[in-house]
C-alpha cells in the first residue's frame, strides 16, 4: 500500500542543519525576501551581500563563519536585475562595495527576458556553482502568464524557486516591492500574493530610518529557521558607501508608517555609559567587535552604545583590519 500511494515515514527520515549566508537572515537552500519601498536601499543592500560573498566575508566584514568559526571563501553569484543599468549603475555599486566582478554573473536577456521557470536559471546555477541568486524585482521573472496577485499562479513558480534552492544549496534572494495598504502589519505588505511571504523562509523589511535620511534599517518580518533576527541598521554615504552598523532598536509597524526609529532611553545611554568606562577606562583601546560582542550579551544595543560615546567623546581609529574605541 506504501508504495501505491508514495508514503514516508519520519522515523526514516535524515535530520539536516541549516546552513546560512548570514545567520538568522538568509539561509542557504532556502528562498528568502527582501521588500521594501522604492529607494530605500533593497538592491544596495543585496549587492553589498553579494560583494562580501565574493571577497569570502560575511556581510559584517568577518573572514571566518561566526556559527562554525570555519574560513570563508570566495563564492560565485548570480545576479538578475530588471530595473539597473549593468554599466552605469549595477557595477559601479559593486566596484563601490569591494565586489570582486569575476565572480558575479548573470543570465544574458538581451534577446528574450528571463523567466524563473524557463530552465535557463538551472542551467546558469550548473555552469556557475554560485550560492548566492539575487532577482532584482521578483515581479520581472514570474512570466508573462502569472499574476502575482493569484496564489494559485504563484505557487507553482515559488515551489520551483525552493526546489531549485534545495537542489543546488544556493541561497535564492528575491528583491520585492511594497503595496499601499497602509495599517496593516508589515508581513501583508508585499506586492502580490500573500503566498509569495508564505513560501519564503525569511522575509527581511528595509525602510528608512526617518529621523536619519542615509541610515536604513533591516528587520526580519519572518524566520521560520531560526529564532527571528534584531534588526540591524546600515548607511548610505556618497558614491554608494556602506557602512554596517550592526543591531538597532526598531519595529516593523512603526518604520512602514513613518515613526522611525525610538528614542533611546536614558536608562539605556546610562548602562552603555557605565559599560564604555569600565572597558575603555584604563585608556587602553579596544576592538569594536569585541565591545558589541560584549554589549549584546548585557542587553545593550549598537544605538545605545553610540549614543554614549559621542557623550564621553570616544575617538574611532583603524587599526590593520579592524576598528577600535578608545579614550580621547
Amino acid at each position: 500500500m506504501e508504495e501505491k500511494i508514495g508514503l514516508y515515514n519520519m522515523a526514516k527520515i535524515q535530520e539536516t542543519k541549516t546552513e546560512w549566508l548570514w545567520y538568522p537572515y538568509i539561509p542557504y537552500g532556502k528562498v528568502t525576501i527582501i521588500q521594501g519601498d522604492p529607494g530605500e536601499g533593497k538592491t544596495t543592500l543585496a549587492l553589498n551581500i553579494a560583494a562580501a560573498l565574493t571577497r569570502g566575508r560575511t556581510v559584517t566584514g568577518e573572514t571566518k563563519d561566526p556559527l562554525t568559526g570555519e574560513e570563508l571563501y570566495p563564492c560565485p553569484v548570480l545576479f538578475q536585475t530588471a530595473e539597473d543599468g549593468l554599466g552605469d549603475t549595477v557595477k559601479p555599486r559593486l566596484l563601490a562595495a569591494d565586489a570582486d566582478c569575476g565572480y558575479i554573473s548573470g543570465v544574458d536577456e538581451s534577446h528574450y527576458p528571463l523567466t524563473i521557470t524557463d530552465g535557463r536559471l538551472d542551467e546558469a546555477l550548473r555552469l556557475t556553482n554560485a550560492r548566492l541568486v539575487i532577482l532584482d524585482p521578483l515581479q520581472a521573472y514570474l512570466g508573462a502568464d502569472v499574476d502575482m496577485h493569484r496564489a494559485n499562479e504563484v505557487r507553482p513558480v515559488m515551489s520551483y524557486l525552493a526546489n531549485m534552492a534545495e537542489q543546488f544549496g544556493c541561497a535564492i534572494v528575491l528583491i520585492g516591492h511594497m503595496n499601499k495598504n497602509m495599517g496593516t502589519k508589515a508581513a501583508y505588505r508585499g506586492l502580490g500574493s500573500i503566498d509569495l511571504t508564505a513560501a519564503a523562509r525569511s522575509v527581511l523589511l528595509v525602510a528608512r530610518d526617518k529621523r536619519d535620511s542615509d541610515r536604513r534599517i533591516v528587520m526580519q518580518i519572518k524566520s521560520s529557521l531560526a529564532r527571528e533576527g534584531r534588526p540591524v541598521a546600515f548607511r548610505l554615504g556618497e558614491n554608494n558607501q556602506f557602512t554596517f552598523e550592526g543591531e538597532c532598536e526598531a519595529d516593523p509597524e512603526n518604520m512602514l508608517m513613518g515613526l522611525g526609529t525610538p528614542d533611546i532611553q536614558p536608562k539605556q545611554i546610562d548602562l552603555a555609559r557605565q559599560f564604555l568606562m569600565s572597558e575603555l577606562g584604563s585608556g587602553e583601546a579596544k576592538p569594536v567587535k569585541l565591545l558589541t560582542e560584549k554589549a549584546k550579551e548585557i542587553g545593550l544595543s549598537m544605538d545605545s552604545l553610540k549614543a554614549a560615546k559621542k557623550e564621553l567623546d570616544i575617538r574611532s581609529f583603524k587599526n590593520t583590519m579592524s576598528w577600535y574605541w578608545g579614550m580621547q
